[in-house]
């Protein structure tokens, strides 16, 4: 009787507790390209997944740009019958045709966002199911983006779940958001407002009531709960609103403190559990003041960002959670406190990443124009304009709940040449506005015009002092456009020099963009002029290095190496951090000591008398030549130290930078040959 007892107790607490189940389906997949028609060409992969690592990364300019067939068998259990069963894509690029048990059920267009197809009536139960995706990555004219000074690598590059829910559920279908989204309508450091608005579906043939439940939580004490009674009718998908307010609510404080609270939305049915999402909510405030820039929760906080690209040596875009982990990690290192993820939606996991570590945070879409290349980035025709507006769309509600998103981006160097994007960027910002009024739109532009002046607030990719001029052009540039327009709020988007490790060079002399020869030294140089002029001028709201990493480009033919933009502090694999990394992290990173001698792989030169230049966030450093003191120098206020007219003799001289302060002690050396 006791068994018996038991067997029931858990039988009603399963009942009770009948969630979603999630299931990762990246194992295991057969693929092939097309072409390859024949039997047994087919081999495994498992997924994260590209099949352009070797060919786009060796610059082969015309890489594979077709379609690869990927295709796995899923058992379906038998008691999923009378469930919903949904196939979660995070990103398939390009266009994703999906085949369950060889039959179309689907398609998605746009590599960067994820979508979710619901398979309930296509599957059978209790026996093994095919799901075969077709995957195209060729160049077409209605899918953004057209063209980009990045790599469209093919593939299911991200990951694959399948979702079992119950037949009334929290919707995944709206637009693969989580189906609840968190509006905050007014928060200040003594109040909050927030809007639940939950997306439910019903799956039955009869109206279902539902007791709706939210819980707020900080931790595992529940500081909140709210609950209404929703009937949702037969066959339909509703959304229903549920008010929040907070008396002295805990902000999420960008880097300083960034607290969120977990909100976790139920519904149930005669006290049975159908459904839980949870999300995070980060609480805060901000506004981006013409004159002095950006403020969190009411203080002014000046954005240190760089931008960030998907993909990384020998694995393309195909990351796994150790690789954006890792990112994270050597941007936190420089100190990075704001990220431009360019040029498109990236992994939902990194956006968590920056909510957790409370960096700032500008997600694009990818309407992106040729820069200094062929073709355009826009054609005036529906099915282009459709599709845009459906990547914003989707970009917007999958990534709403996240506190450290505080721009929209809509779009990167286009050019009013030809079909005039203008009208269309107007209905892309009214969009944004009616998707979210609580964020303000930018852009990255690279030239004047009416273009600069329809998004909320905007930002230019400036190359001063690499693609011609010099550094000192672009403090003349913004001082010309800040008194021509001076309500403008003017960020910095883009600013950069490729550098090569291996491109050492004893002169500081401007190289060709486009040539083979990219010495570190010059774009050491150009960062520390371009920082002092944008550093100083307290206007400008945010601004993002061009590029945390080097990242792959296969028309690329410059540098070490074809198929590579060399501008990334960190190389393409992230085992070098350039000199310019040290001259931020010293700048940045104020919590951890930094000394670093700069120009330490140029280790072989022919003058004798030489500059030894050091990035140092301690008060001074002193220099060491073969064991003799050239003497303690104070760090500027750019935490560079310097020791000119220094002496070295024929053959190999040791270098060594020493700083004391109490028990700190901190030194840097290398051997430099005169020859």
């Amino acid at each position: 009787m006791r068994k018996i007892y038991l067997m029931t107790m858990l039988l009603a607490a399963l009942n009770l507790y009948a969630e979603r189940n999630i299931i990762k389906l990246n194992d295991n997949w057969s693929f092939r390209f097309s072409h390859q028609v024949n039997k047994g060409t087919a081999r495994r992969v498992d997924l994260p997944h590209t099949w352009n690592t070797q060919d786009a990364l060796s610059g082969k300019v015309d890489y594979k740009r077709g379609i690869g067939n990927y295709e796995k068998r899923i058992f379906i259990k038998p008691e999923y019958q009378g469930k919903r069963l949904f196939l979660r894509f995070e990103g398939v690029n390009t266009v994703a045709s999906i085949f369950v048990n060889r039959k179309y059920s689907g398609e998605h267009r746009g590599g960067y966002g994820a979508f979710v197809i619901e398979i309930t009536d296509k599957v059978d139960y209790g026996k093994e199911n095919s799901v075969l995706v077709r995957v195209n990555n060729a160049e077409q004219l209605d899918i953004m983006p057209l063209v980009g000074d990045f790599n469209m690598y093919g593939g299911i590059y991200r990951d694959v779940n399948l979702i079992v829910t119950e037949n009334v559920c929290i919707s995944p279908l709206d637009y693969a958001s989580s189906g609840v989204k968190l509006i905050q309508d007014s928060v200040s450091n003594e109040y909050a407002k927030v809007r639940n608005v939950i997306q439910l579906s019903n799956g039955r043939n009869a109206d279902s009531k539902l007791d709706l439940s939210v819980t707020v939580k900080e931790g595992d004490k529940t500081v909140k709960s709210f609950s209404s009674l929703v009937v949702v009718p037969a066959g339909k998908n509703i959304t229903h609103e549920i008010p929040m307010e907070f008396n002295k609510p805990h902000l999420w404080n960008g880097m300083e403190d960034p607290f969120m609270y977990r909100v976790e939305v139920s519904i149930k049915e005669n006290g049975k559990v159908l459904d839980t999402v949870s999300q995070n909510m980060g609480l805060r405030y901000y506004n981006v003041d013409p004159e002095k820039g950006f403020f969190l929760n009411g203080k002014h906080l000046q954005l240190k960002g760089v931008c960030r690209h998907q993909d990384r040596a020998e694995i393309g875009n195909a990351l796994r959670k150790e690789h954006h982990d890792e990112d994270l990690a050597i941007m936190l290192d420089m100190g990075v406190n704001a990220v431009r993820l360019a040029h498109y939606p990236q992994d939902e996991y990194f956006y968590d990443l920056m909510d957790r570590h409370g960096l700032i945070v500008w997600a694009e879409i990818p309407f992106v124009g040729p820069g200094g290349y062929e073709d355009k980035g826009f054609v005036d025709s529906e099915m282009f304009k459709e599709n845009g507006k459906q990547q914003l769309i989707e970009m917007i509600r999958q990534h709403y709940n996240h506190p450290s998103i505080c721009f929209w981006g809509l779009f990167n160097e286009l050019k009013e040449y030809g079909d005039n994007p203008i009208e269309y960027i107007k209905e892309l910002n009214e969009i944004a506005h009616k998707e979210d009024s609580t964020r303000p739109t930018t852009s990255a532009s690279n030239q004047g015009g009416a273009i600069n002046h329809i998004t909320d607030v905007i930002a230019w990719n400036r190359y001063d002092g690499w693609y011609g001029g010099n550094p000192g052009t672009l403090g003349l540039w913004l001082d010309d456009l800040k008194k021509k327009n001076p309500n403008i709020k003017v960020g910095i988007s883009e600013y950069g020099a490729g550098a090569s490790i291996y491109h050492q060079q004893e002169e500081l002399k401007q190289p060709n963009p486009s040539g083979w020869w990219h010495p570190e030294n010059w774009q050491t140089y150009y960062h520390i002029e371009n920082w002092k002029i944008i550093s100083s001028r307290p206007f400008v709201w945010g601004s993002f290095v061009w590029n945390m990493f080097d990242f792959g480009a296969a028309h690329r033919t410059e540098g070490d190496r074809p198929g590579i933009n060399d501008k990334g502090l960190v190389t393409f694999d992230r085992k070098v951090r350039k000199d310019a990394f040290y001259f931020y992290k010293a700048n940045w990173n104020k919590s951890e000591p930094v000394l670093h001698i700069a120009g330490k792989r140029c280790d072989r030169r022919t003058s004798n008398v030489q500059t030894i230049m050091v990035f140092t966030n301690q008060p001074e450093a002193e220099l060491f030549v073969n064991g003799k003191s050239y003497g303690k120098v104070k760090a500027d206020e750019y935490c560079i130290v310097k020791w000119e007219n220094v002496i070295l003799d024929k053959g190999n001289n040791d270098i060594e930078v020493k700083t004391v302060r109490g028990k700190l002690k901190l030194s840097d050396d290398f051997i430099c040959k005169i020859q």
